[in-house]
């Protein structure tokens, strides 16, 4: 009935795949657990997660190739059997010991797409970890109705149930395999297919962490894959928030003063994400600063 399907690379799974295995035995429902490695090169976390080949209907196979985020999510339910497919990420755990029992409660015929949330822990993190964490609890970790108000963006792929027959549809775009946003153009792809996406509220922590500056690149070069995006008609500037600000941001003409600023002031603004007390408008300004200043480029 349910398919556990869990992409990793270079990090210990074990922990997290033995507590689901726990929580869908009790449940008593059919299932397997699949765990694919992209090609990982931390022998540690390669032996840590052999453990998982011991548990019963789960199964922990390192990919002879690193085939990336997009294709391998696919494979991954290329290879499931049952007609539900619960998707995780490795770098996550549920807040509750019944998170496997509300996702199973929550199928039902009509239903397509299943979305629990996410949380981040409260204790704040060392500082060179603050942004990614104040970032996750302000723009991530949503209750049920601010996820509803917009459904499809604020739907993250980190922990979701999905009707195996809907994914054959609607599956991660493999054009883009080690690109940013594949979660963003699959919850696109999703809307424009009028699946129909459920929010309830079943969350699981965010663990991994990035730090500060690893964030910050990570957050440039999606900007940059928006730009492919927008060129390559995979998404419309309405689709995400910041593409349409920028579109209104161009029409005024003030798209050039922006390119100037992430020149002038792009140091001055990475000072204060990596401080104790990062800024979300700053943070926001930064990266449609630099949206600009790549148009202007290209």
């Amino acid at each position: 009935m349910l398919s556990l399907l869990i992409p990793t690379y270079n990090y210990d799974i074990s922990t997290l795949v033995e507590k689901i295995h726990t929580q869908v035995v009790r449940t008593g429902i059919v299932f397997e657990i699949l765990c694919l490695d992209d090609h990982s090169h931390n022998q540690h976390s390669i032996q840590q997660n052999q453990v998982i080949n011991k548990l019963p209907n789960a199964s922990y196979e390192v990919l002879s190739e690193n085939i990336g985020r997009s294709r391998i999510r696919n494979v991954l339910a290329e290879r499931a059997q049952y007609q539900w497919l619960l998707f995780l990420d490795a770098d996550v755990i549920p807040v509750h010991d019944d998170f496997i029992a509300k996702y199973v409660a929550s199928i039902s015929a009509e239903k397509e797409v299943i979305y629990g949330g996410i949380l981040y822990e409260d204790i704040k993190p060392p500082q060179e970890h603050v942004l990614r964490w104040v970032y996750g609890r302000e723009r991530e970790a949503l209750s049920v109705q601010q996820r509803e108000e917009a459904s499809y963006l604020r739907f993250l792929t980190l922990s979701f149930l999905i009707k195996k027959t809907v994914f054959q549809k609607v599956k991660f775009n493999e054009d883009i395999p080690n690109a940013r946003h594949e979660d963003t153009l699959f919850a696109n792809d999703l809307k424009h297919a009028n699946v129909h996406m459920t929010h309830i509220h079943n969350p699981v922590y965010h663990l991994g962490l990035d730090t500060s500056k690893e964030f910050i690149q990570k957050s440039l070069e999606s900007v940059a894959v928006l730009i492919l995006f927008l060129k390559n008609g995979l998404i419309e500037h309405n689709d995400i928030l910041i593409t349409k600000v920028f579109k209104r941001v161009k029409m005024f003409g003030f798209n050039h003063i922006l390119a100037i600023m992430y020149r002038w002031f792009g140091t001055s603004f990475e000072k204060n994400l990596v401080s104790n007390n990062p800024s979300m408008f700053i943070f926001d300004f930064y990266r449609l600063t630099y949206l600009c200043y790549l148009d202007k480029r290209s």
